[in-house]
């Protein structure tokens, strides 16, 4: 689904296909010496230097040279070298990191070209150090120049028109690129401030050392008054108590609420009807199949979080419910080939397909820091007449670490889950996002 295809040796290259299912856990802590975009120490000097020997002479001359270090006027060293894949080769300007020189360590780039003709294809420059967010330039007719921005698998930016030429990209220096970008909006995604999310560090902490003493019952929540109970009958559990998704979901809220309240959230009230959903053809069977029990659950836990933490105000469906993504295009890729398609963000009755949650999470990140979110998933089901339903509830904490490293922290059912793999389980279903303020003490 993420698209990172950066010329990395081939060993390198199947790790990081394989690493979205790692950004759940973060990536090494090189994000520690990110700075402001502005402040990268300026290559240019040197890209100028290997425009000639590197960007221009011919493929097998420039696929024959040995890697090579440079170092720059402030004592930081560029490993020069290429990398082959299919008929495409890169020369990778890869910054150094803790000794080691991965290509997409904060300030690196990739001058991509035709094996066969020479071609300049593309350059793709690493804002922070992290694989799956770039800026990359593709070459226009005109003195101009198209520009991405690619983060987690979306198009923050797509082909915007950049009035550099191609050939000046490769020897501008970057304050100069930034300079006639111009979009500062775009940037601000490339420039996350870790400071904004200790209370949701705090918080994934909290709740890993709760996970413990829970475990999982089909149906299990526990009530106002503190029992285990059946959700759906309200009757009380016996031994093994336990929780299902939706009552792992009311524990997480009820433990933001006990510190601000001093009560827990009844039952009753979660299962109540919430907004708009649905239409007269799904009424006759919401008492058969309530089929929009998630959706309804989730809304409500959101709407009493907001209320009781921040106001009233915060509680109304427009404040609760994630509607907007800053992206229309996704890359997706399948067999070892990628490709782009459209997104089609927010659905009425849906929420966002789950294959572009990885994108969403990071913007929302970045948008919305120290918000945390309970999501609906959702898929149309049988028995007939086929139906959407709300059929499961998860809870995701995404925030960026000490060191600038964005994690996404899953919890459901009780447990802790693999962000990627929860992706990977729910490749064509939607989910629909709520939020939840994570700015007090976590008591369940």
């Amino acid at each position: 689904m993420l698209l990172r295809q950066v010329f990395y040796r081939k060993k390198l290259v199947r790790a990081v296909f394989l690493a979205l299912a790692l950004f759940s856990g973060g990536l090494s802590a090189v994000s520690a010496l990110d700075v402001p975009l502005r402040k990268i120490a300026d290559d240019s000097a040197l890209r100028r230097k290997l425009f000639d020997p590197w960007f221009i002479e011919a493929p097998s001359r420039v696929l024959s040279k040995a890697k090579r270090l440079e170092t720059l006027p402030d004592g930081a060293r560029i490993e020069v070298r290429t990398e082959r894949e299919r008929g495409e080769f890169g020369i990778v300007l890869a910054r150094e990191s803790g000794g080691a020189f991965s290509g997409w360590t904060q300030g690196s780039w990739v001058v991509t070209r035709n094996v066969e003709s020479g071609a300049l294809l593309r350059i793709r420059f690493f804002p922070r150090s992290d694989p799956y967010t770039y800026i990359q330039f593709r070459p226009l007719d005109g003195g101009r120049s198209l520009m991405d921005a690619v983060a987690y698998g979306a198009y923050l930016a797509q082909s915007a028109s950049v009035p550099l030429s191609f050939e000046r990209l490769l020897t501008a220096s970057l304050r100069d690129i930034l300079h006639v970008a111009d979009n500062r909006e775009l940037f601000r995604y490339f420039e996350p401030e870790p400071e904004n999310y200790a209370g949701i560090r705090t918080l994934v902490t909290r709740l890993r050392q709760r996970l413990p003493e829970l475990s999982f019952a089909d149906d299990g929540a526990i009530n106002e008054n503190g029992d285990y109970v059946f959700i759906n009958t309200l009757m009380p559990q016996t031994e093994p108590y336990g929780l299902n998704c939706s009552g792992f979901a009311k524990w997480l809220v009820d433990g933001l609420l006990l510190p601000v309240t001093g009560s827990r959230l009844p039952i009753s009230m979660l299962k109540q009807p919430y907004g708009e959903r649905g239409s007269s053809l799904t009424r006759p069977y919401e008492s058969l199949r309530d089929p929009f029990f998630g959706l309804d659950w989730t809304r409500n836990l959101a709407a009493a979080a907001n209320a009781a933490i921040k106001s009233p105000a915060f509680a109304v469906l427009d404040e609760i419910e994630v509607r907007e993504s800053p992206f229309s295009q996704i890359i997706v890729r399948k067999g070892g080939t990628s490709r782009t398609e459209p997104y089609t963000g927010f659905l009425p009755d849906a929420g966002f397909a789950v294959k572009g949650l990885p994108s969403l999470l990071y913007a929302l990140a970045i948008d919305e820091p120290g918000v945390i979110y309970l999501g609906a998933v959702n898929a149309e089901m049988l028995p007939k007449p086929r139906m959407r339903q709300y059929f499961h509830i998860a809870a995701f904490l995404p925030y960026f670490d000490g060191d600038g490293v964005f994690h996404v922290a899953v919890f459901e059912s009780a447990a802790e889950t693999s962000f990627s793999r929860f992706v990977a389980r729910y490749p064509e279903n939607y989910i629909n996002l709520v939020r939840l303020p994570s700015e007090t003490i976590f008591e369940p």
